[in-house]
């Protein structure tokens, strides 16, 4: 499975996804730090859930991160994060 569908299985299976969209932008950072032939290292994510509402940038960071759990973030170099409620 690719590293993109299992960062959208992750996220719909803890939130109540409206908007969900999950880009793979590796190719882009070729030559830099954490680059890996084949790509799959470095993501944009934007998702809209309910579950945010109210809850400071921080919070719905650590929220997202849980979601993904510890041995799919370690296998991301990079992972920018667009959360709205």
């Amino acid at each position: 499975m690719l590293v993109k569908d299992e960062i959208e299985a992750a996220l719909k299976a803890a939130f109540t996804v409206e908007r969900l969209l999950v880009e793979d932008v590796s190719e882009a950072h070729r030559g830099h730090s954490g680059f890996r032939e084949g790509g799959q290292t470095h993501f944009d994510v934007a998702i809209t859930a309910p579950e945010f509402a109210g809850l400071s940038r921080v919070a719905k960071h650590r929220a997202v991160h849980s979601a993904l759990g510890a041995e799919l973030i370690g296998r991301i170099h990079a992972l920018s994060l667009d959360i709205a409620p």
